[in-house]
């Protein structure tokens, strides 16, 4: 299992930058929204990274 990370980073003027580690595609931006709302502010920018355009591939084993 791959480690998730939440990576915050609170500058001396107040700006919030988040940075997810360890979570591929398009969940990252889900596991920041309880943050973002929690902020209580509009996100201004967002950047995304090589792992977001990464989908998790899951493949079960048939057991016979």
């Amino acid at each position: 299992m791959v480690k998730q990370e939440l990576e915050i980073t609170i500058t001396p003027q107040g700006d919030v930058r988040i940075e997810v580690i360890g979570v591929k595609g398009k969940s990252c931006v889900d596991l920041t929204k309880p943050l973002e709302d929690a902020l209580g502010s509009e996100v201004e920018s967002r950047t995304y990274t090589s792992t977001y355009y990464e989908y998790e591939t899951r493949v079960q084993q048939k057991q016979g």
